[in-house]
């Protein structure tokens, strides 16, 4: 993720559009050392029974390091303890 003043971005706002739409850069947008907004790609497949969060985090790939993390419990457990 880049930071940004809101000054420069209100001078290359086209620029930065253009970066985050064909390049999916990330960019957290701020004021006097305080980070406010951030801007980024809209998911390209929205689901509106979602919350725009959820759209969010399932689009910007935030959870991917877990498909590295090993499996704790097996679906047979789950369904034993659980079910």
């Amino acid at each position: 993720m880049k930071t940004i003043s809101s000054t420069d971005a209100r001078k290359h706002i086209s620029t930065l559009f253009n970066e985050v739409r064909e390049m999916g850069e990330v960019f957290a947008v701020g004021r006097r050392s305080n980070l406010e907004v951030l801007i980024m790609k809209f998911p390209s497949q929205y689901n509106s029974k979602l919350s725009d969060i959820t759209n969010v985090n399932s689009y910007s790939r935030s959870f991917d390091f877990l498909a590295k993390e090993s499996e704790l419990y097996s679906l047979e457990d789950l369904k034993k303890r659980y079910v």
